[in-house]
């Protein structure tokens, strides 16, 4: 640390540094920027280090550089190999890392270390140092990646990935899955946030330790936006100076959390941009969390906040239809109609939607081809026909009420029983696996799960959307009963039964009040997916009470949830029991569990 009183004297007399000169400036601290490829994600799992690459420089100059191979006297995994370019007949005769590690620590002696996700590095460096009963230097250490994610804005770059980053500051180095050639962008990269930081008043490598955590002037000046909002849950909204809301979000307590946004426990980076934009926030009292909830999902798809990033574009989800046509097909749609059609989803990507077409095209061997037929088709068959993957209506070669029980069996699949796509799939699983084609295998296993969640999705959606009225009551942590209209899946009134009154007279009074709920076509024919499944995991919650219930609210006993259950639980075991260099040749090979 610099004196206060500086060495150099004028005329025999100290002088006095001034606060602008205290602390370390950066340019005149020497940082080495360190990078290593390993064979796996932790030290502590086993995985050892394959090479080490290192930089130092001080003042936007280049001191020296360091690079060894290391031996890590196990096998490098294949998938390692392939990213990294190190093999294990490069590292043969390369010392191993009780040979490579003290002159390591010797050429960073007295330096800031630096390195881009430093925990995975450092943690590696230490856990060996402490093998080999080597005395940690005590290093002080900046993450570029942390520094990125305060510095830069979403608008900039979409992550902070060290290839990204290069990219945006332009490193004439790519970082290459090599250690030298990445820390060589890490220098760049420290260099181009250290060139954004100065403006900001980080002048000194305190400054820059403490940077993450700083509340910025301008945040600390709107703090006064939020006294006037009330201690009470409901919904915030920040708005601009042109009053677009920038950012919808929740709270049990809406000053106090709104409060949080102008100090330093508010360290993502986004929202600090966005505070910086907000000139006012507004707040609705809600009566129930669920309510919250509800309102915000609501408000985002109005306003389509740029701060948010979920639940922007509802209406973007893909679905799956069964066309209603003499000879129906799947067809992947953008919107639901009012036609009588079949619908499964929403899909949150086209990708998910392809995959679950394919697993029922597995299963049922429906028409692919993409134009309607005539009652009476003459067409020559095409080659899934040829190859038995298709009925072939096109030629006759299937009538009309055979190919219509086909369809039916195949809406009873995605709506009630999935288990024909479930049998078709685990069938030809085990055939490719038996065949060592692990790849395709994993392939059908991935069709499989995307169908089974879609068709689960979709089968608790339809039990509570079907229901004209569904009135539910739950005491919560106060002691106060909340109670919940639902009509059709959409959220229509919320409200505490207050001390004193009659219980049932006052839901009769909120039912009375309640909106009125015209339903849409399609399954989810009121609200949006993500809102009625909010409704749903409250309903499912320990102590609710049905009030009352038009119709009635069940799930097929044969459903897809619990399929779907059962091949999530078998792929969280096989997280857990397997190594992690195992898992990563499982996520290359595709293998499915038999």
């Amino acid at each position: 640390m610099t004196s206060v009183l500086d060495s150099a004297t004028h005329g025999g007399t100290p002088i006095q540094a001034s606060f602008d000169e205290l602390g370390r400036p950066l340019r005149e601290a020497t940082f080495c920027v360190v990078d290593l490829e390993t064979t796996g994600g932790s030290a502590a799992d086993g995985s050892g280090i394959t090479e080490i690459g290192a930089v130092k420089v001080s003042g936007g100059e280049v001191l020296a550089e360091f690079q060894t191979l290391v031996n890590p006297q196990s096998a490098i995994p294949p998938f390692i190999a392939v990213l990294t370019g190190i093999t294990d007949h490069m590292v043969a005769s390369a010392p191993r890392i009780e040979q490579a590690l003290p002159p390591f620590l010797e050429f960073a002696r007295g330096c800031v270390l630096v390195a881009h996700n430093a925990p995975f590095d450092v943690g590696f460096l230490k856990h060996f140092a402490e093998n080999q009963g080597l005395p940690w230097p005590g290093f002080e250490v900046v993450d570029t990646a942390r520094l990125a994610r305060r510095v830069l804005t979403r608008d900039e770059t979409p992550d902070c990935k060290l290839a990204t980053l290069a990219t945006v500051f332009r490193s004439p180095t790519p970082p290459i899955h090599r250690a030298l050639d990445d820390a060589r962008a890490t220098v760049h990269v420290m260099h181009g946030l250290f060139e954004r930081l100065g403006p900001l008043g980080v002048q000194t490598l305190e400054e820059l330790q403490t940077f993450s955590s700083r509340v910025s002037p301008a945040q600390r000046k709107k703090r006064h936006l939020a006294e006037q909002l009330p201690h009470a849950p409901g919904v915030y909204l920040f708005r601009d100076a042109q009053h677009r809301v920038l950012y919808v979000g929740t709270s049990k307590d809406l000053r106090s959390r709104v409060r949080t946004y102008f100090t330093a426990s508010e360290t993502r980076s986004r929202m600090g941009e966005m505070v910086g934009l907000a000139e006012s926030v507004s707040a609705i009292e809600c009566t129930t969390s669920l309510e919250a909830a509800v309102r915000e999902l609501r408000l985002i798809k109005q306003h389509k906040p740029r701060y948010n990033r979920r639940s922007r574009h509802p209406e973007r989800g893909h679905w799956l239809k069964v066309t209603p046509e003499p000879w129906p097909r799947l067809s992947l749609v953008r919107s639901v109609l009012d036609d009588g059609a079949t619908y499964l989803g929403p899909f949150n990507s086209r990708r998910s939607a392809d995959k679950a077409a394919a697993a029922l095209h597995e299963a049922f061997p429906i028409r692919q081809c993409k134009d309607r037929l005539p009652l009476t088709p003459r067409r020559s068959p095409c080659i899934l026909a040829e190859i038995g993957r298709c009925l072939s209506p096109c030629d006759g070669s299937i009538d009309a009420a055979s190919y219509a029980e086909q369809i039916e069996r195949l809406r009873t699949a995605m709506l009630a029983d999935p288990g024909p796509v479930v049998s078709a799939l685990q069938a030809k699983m085990a055939a490719l696996s038996d065949a060592c084609r692990f790849e395709e295998a994993g392939a059908h296993r991935d069709r499989l799960a995307a169908f089974l969640r879609a068709a689960a999705r979709i089968q608790r959606l339809r039990a509570v959307t079907r229901c004209p009225e569904l009135v539910a009551a739950r005491r919560n942590d106060q002691g106060v009963w909340e109670v919940h209209v639902v009509r059709h899946g959409r959220l229509a009134a919320a409200g505490t039964i207050p001390a004193g009154v009659q219980a049932g007279e006052w839901v009769r009074r909120l039912r009375a009040g309640a909106e009125t709920v015209v339903p849409g076509p399609g399954p989810i024919p009121a609200a949006t997916a993500e809102e009625t499944e909010k409704i749903l995991r409250w309903l499912e919650l320990p102590g609710v009470r049905l009030v009352h219930l038009d119709d009635e609210w069940s799930c097929p006993i044969g459903g897809a949830e619990g399929h779907r259950r059962r091949l999530d639980a078998v792929e969280a075991s096989r997280s857990e029991l397997v190594p992690f260099e195992d898992r990563r040749e499982l996520r290359v090979h595709h293998q499915p569990a038999r």
